[in-house]
């Protein structure tokens, strides 16, 4: 069918299915049954095989309905697309088409309670035991592990190198035994967050994912994936979200009113074809490396003055409307979620702008003889 008649078709199906109360799982599969879960993901591996076209006609008509998809976006965006990117075949086989079902909630490992931005500090430690691994540490602000099945988890396997060349990845089962879980409640109530604890947690060889000692470049491949879903998560249609619902708040015959919420509707397009065009390169292969910090850096600030332009316009009633609240509270959290904006600004001036690096005296120094986070 044509681009038309595939919109056409998706608002006719989320119109019959959106509003329907299934929980998330069943509503997944609906999806995926109907042709709308993992839309540009390959055919072999259990997705549509379609293009971008057809994933932004269907993300156009879903924006205008709050789909219960939230606890499977760290394995829509990052950590499938990381398998597919750097899994075995047999990975692939194993967890692609269940993630896209929704039979199986992912969720990422990589922060620790010493180890934020500049995660290769991780202490989490991996062993050779056997055929396996033998994992023991922890893992903090972990979004949906409550709700995971299994995780991409980023070990330390090796202290007598730098610490970016003693990484490397694994899946692990959230349910084994030795895995505990413990939600974090924030400020807006509500537990987005967990701090996870692994003790003595087994996990097979065949669920290491790349190269022994590799982790960082199989993370980095991860870390672009979330800088570009979580860009496109609101860049995309966020924006327009947060633009009808200030037009139903605030007086917009007032001029002033009108020109500020143009700027807004002007710097979430702006975002929204940024990432476009970082989609399209992807999918043909072109990574965008570190512009995708740029994506992410611009959806942080836009999220922030939004906020700003919300509480500035609505004014004390922003407080007592749940829904303007909520996502006021949250606001702060773009600037640190996926890296921190200072984080992002020194990433674009290294490798996108070429200016000089900051000095860094770690990066030769085995990891057992630096002094970092909660080592002693």
């Amino acid at each position: 069918m044509n681009l038309d008649e595939y919109r056409s078709a998706a608002r006719v199906w989320l119109a019959a299915n959106a509003d329907r109360t299934d929980d998330a799982r069943e509503f997944m599969a609906r999806l995926y049954d109907a042709g709308y879960s993992g839309i540009t993901w390959p055919k072999r591996w259990g997705g549509q095989g379609l293009t971008q076209a057809e994933e932004r006609a269907f993300a156009a008509e879903a924006r205008h309905y709050a789909l219960p998809t939230y606890i499977f976006s760290i394995g829509l965006g990052m950590c499938g697309p990381t398998l597919l990117d750097r899994g075995t075949d047999a990975q692939r086989e194993r967890f692609v088409r269940p993630l896209l079902r929704g039979e199986e909630v992912w969720c990422q490992l990589f922060s620790e309670p010493g180890a934020g931005s500049d995660v290769a500090s991780l202490q989490t430690r991996a062993v050779r035991d056997g055929d396996g691994w033998v994992v023991n540490g922890q893992k903090v602000w972990t979004s949906v592990a409550q709700h995971a099945d299994w995780g991409l988890l980023l070990t330390r396997t090796d202290v007598d190198v730098p610490k970016h060349k003693g990484l490397t990845m694994f899946v692990v089962d959230m349910h084994h035994p030795g895995v505990t879980v413990r939600p974090l409640k924030d400020m807006t109530g509500r537990s987005h967050f967990n701090e996870i604890f692994f003790d003595d947690v087994t996990i097979p060889d065949e669920h290491r994912v790349g190269e022994v000692n590799d982790g960082w470049g199989v993370a980095v491949t991860t870390l672009l994936h979330e800088r570009l879903s979580i860009s496109a998560g609101v860049g995309m249609g966020g924006g327009a979200d947060w633009l009808a619902r200030l037009r139903e708040a605030v007086d917009t015959g007032d001029p002033l009113v009108r020109d500020q919420l143009v700027e807004l509707h002007i710097r979430s397009r702006a975002l929204s074809l940024f990432n476009q065009r970082l989609s399209q390169e992807t999918r043909a292969g072109l990574f965008p490396g570190a512009r995708g910090s740029a994506a992410k850096l611009l959806l942080a600030e836009l999220t922030l003055y939004t906020a700003d332009l919300a509480t500035s316009l609505v004014g004390p009633e922003s407080v007592v409307d749940e829904e303007l609240s909520h996502a006021i509270s949250l606001a702060p959290a773009m600037a640190l979620g996926g890296g921190t904006n200072e984080i992002m600004r020194n990433i674009i001036g290294e490798r996108v702008l070429n200016l000089p690096p900051e000095p860094r005296v770690d990066k030769t120094v085995p990891f057992k003889d630096l002094k970092v986070g909660t080592q002693q």
